[in-house]
């Protein structure tokens, strides 16, 4: 089982584009179309896997995926949220026209 980390630890590590709520980080992330976040969700849902890290919650709508990350048997968010959180970052891509897609919770 992973440790919790400090309230000081998840501010400083929380990746950009996520927000604490609680005992959990999320972000929504946007994209152009439905298939886009459908696309986006099936990656997420290959690094959850791979990392044996499963979202707590992931919503997709039309345009955008919603994600929620806490490690249930530790009871709150750990360095493994953070670490997922960084992944799905790294998966994303930003629309065409180059601004940000970030849509806080």
């Amino acid at each position: 089982m992973s440790d919790l980390l400090s309230d000081g630890e998840i501010e400083a590590q929380l990746p950009a584009g996520w927000e604490r709520d609680g005992d959990t980080i999320g972000r929504v992330f946007e994209f152009d179309g439905y298939l886009d976040a459908v696309g986006f969700a099936a990656a997420a849902g290959g690094l959850a896997e791979e990392a044996w890290h499963h979202p707590d919650e992931m919503t997709i709508r039309w345009g955008e995926v919603e994600l929620s990350l806490t490690t249930h048997d530790a009871g709150g968010i750990t360095q493994q949220d953070i670490d997922l959180a960084e992944r799905l970052n790294g998966v994303y891509e930003e629309p065409a026209t180059g601004s940000p897609a970030v849509t806080p919770l």
